[in-house]
């Protein structure tokens, strides 16, 4: 008896092994199926090197001088509408064309929402603990009324003074300039005077030459050690942020005695606007949203103008065009006036001529965005947290929607231009470039002064392709001989 009831408990247990075999392993494989079939759902592509995935080979593009290569040649090899890479040490899906650009602007923060690489945040601290993309949209909202073209129309004598004041110290009297430094001195002057009312050079200086290091470390890799470009830009943020803190501090008491006026700029209204729960910002936060106000004022609008002068120096007719327009506007005007805003929108020509350039140089390539939820597009299965990068230079390159791009051609421009989604050096959607007009006038201004004073060779005629780190860059900051025209 025992030795049967040993043997039916033994039977007993090798039976509950046996399902237990089969369960774990049908889980197991069912989990593997389930994965398999989640990875086949996936955009098609590849991931590249451990850690590192694909970035390199994106920076190498840009690098190379066309950075528009990553996304067209992975679009030819996978798919024309998204495919699946690993940048920035994240996983991401890069959604291409006109249709994915339309995709992702019509979606925020429905499906998508802005992202940053993490040392953003470690450059742009807060001390609300809210992340750069949160700030990001409050600071959106309290631009809204300053940049709008209704408001920004008051803006265009003084951006008129500005490059007066700039073409008669940098320019004139010289057989020879550097375009890029010129530009950027042009479009942070500016910034600083319609952003913050900071108009004394000394000061400016005192902003400008931490800036510099600030800026070039926004896509440096994240590495704190010293003498790396991205411990240089955390410490002259630091720099610039305690000058603009000083700044701050005076205008709270300028306002106080009625020294300065609550409506002159947006570093008033900062000072004086509270939010939906009636807390006011503190300095530290002005300083960080002014900053990025300067960064967003000064890089991508000095990059167009330079890359105008570039196209200009290269294509004489193109050049013929803008002289000509400008030339009529002057002659309407009587000697002394200022630009407003009805000579601006007689600028027809020379901003298709600014936009053809914007396309064939870029000065934002692209940007990123995070899924905030599973979705599916194009048959493809897109998970939460997945990161999510569009190409503006992969519309703007792309021979199917630019046929002949590399033909510089504003009539691109004319009648009733390119389709939807396939011009976006501003963006588009909800998160479009809230500066766009007040780069079109500052752009508008600075073409104005520069034609109606020169002609201009480059020095370097066989300059090549520019680089982009991470906007374009033309060799050596773009040296150029001046020839003034007769007065």
């Amino acid at each position: 008896m025992e030795v049967m009831v040993f043997c039916v408990s033994l039977s007993c247990i090798l039976a509950g092994l046996l399902s237990l075999h089969h369960l774990f392993f049908t889980k197991k494989d069912k989990s593997a199926a389930a994965a398999a079939t989640a990875a086949s759902l996936l955009p098609p592509g590849k991931t590249g090197w451990p850690l590192v995935g694909e970035s390199l080979h994106f920076l190498w593009a840009g690098w190379k001088g066309h950075p528009e290569k990553f996304v067209l040649d992975r679009m030819a090899k996978y798919s024309s509408s998204v495919f699946r890479t690993h940048l920035v040490g994240e996983k991401a899906a890069v959604f291409c064309g006109a249709s994915g650009n339309k995709f992702l602007f019509s979606n925020e923060n429905k499906l998508v929402r802005v992202w940053f690489p993490s040392g953003i945040d470690r450059i742009f601290p807060s001390s609300t603990r809210s992340s750069s993309e949160e700030e990001a949209v409050k600071l959106r909202r309290m631009l809204h009324n300053f940049l709008k073209t209704e408001a920004l129309r008051r803006y265009i004598g003084k951006m008129d003074h500005m490059a007066q004041t700039l073409f008669v110290e940098g320019w004139e009297n010289k057989t020879e300039v550097v375009v890029l430094p010129l530009a950027k001195d042009f479009t942070f002057r500016l910034a600083c005077k319609l952003f913050a009312s900071v108009e004394d050079p000394q000061q400016v200086d005192r902003l400008s030459k931490p800036f510099n290091l600030l800026a070039s470390s926004l896509f440096a890799i994240p590495i704190d050690l010293p003498g790396t470009p991205f411990n240089k830009g955390i410490k002259a943020s630091k720099i610039v942020r305690q000058e603009l803190v000083s700044i701050i501090k005076q205008r709270r008491i300028d306002l106080a005695d009625g020294k300065a006026s609550p409506t002159q700029d947006i570093l008033s209204h900062m000072l004086l606007t509270s939010d939906e729960d009636g807390e006011f910002m503190q300095e530290f936060d002005i300083a960080d949203k002014i900053l990025g106000l300067l960064i967003g004022g000064r890089d991508s609008a000095s990059v167009a103008c330079t890359f105008i002068v570039k196209y200009l120096a290269e294509l004489p007719h193109i050049y013929d065009g803008v002289y000509n327009e400008q030339m009529d506007i002057l002659k309407s005007k009587s000697p002394g006036d200022s630009l407003n805003w009805e000579d601006l929108q007689k600028m027809k020509y020379s901003w298709s001529v600014a936009c053809e350039v914007m396309r064939l140089a870029t000065p934002v390539t692209g940007t990123f965005r995070e899924a905030i939820a599973d979705f599916s597009y194009k048959g493809y299965s897109i998970p939460k947290g997945f990161k999510l990068y569009w190409s503006a230079t992969a519309t703007h390159k792309n021979p199917e929607i630019f046929p002949e791009p590399e033909k510089f051609d504003p009539s691109r421009f004319q009648g009733a231009g390119p389709a939807p989604y396939t011009f976006v050096p501003f963006g588009g959607g909800p998160r479009m470039c809230p500066g766009l007009e007040y780069a079109r006038f500052e752009i508008l201004v600075f073409m104005h002064h520069l034609v109606k004073r020169f002609k201009f060779a480059k020095m370097i005629p066989n300059d090549g392709e520019f680089v982009v780190d991470p906007m374009p860059i033309p060799a050596k900051g773009l040296p150029i001989r001046l020839f003034p025209h007769p007065k």
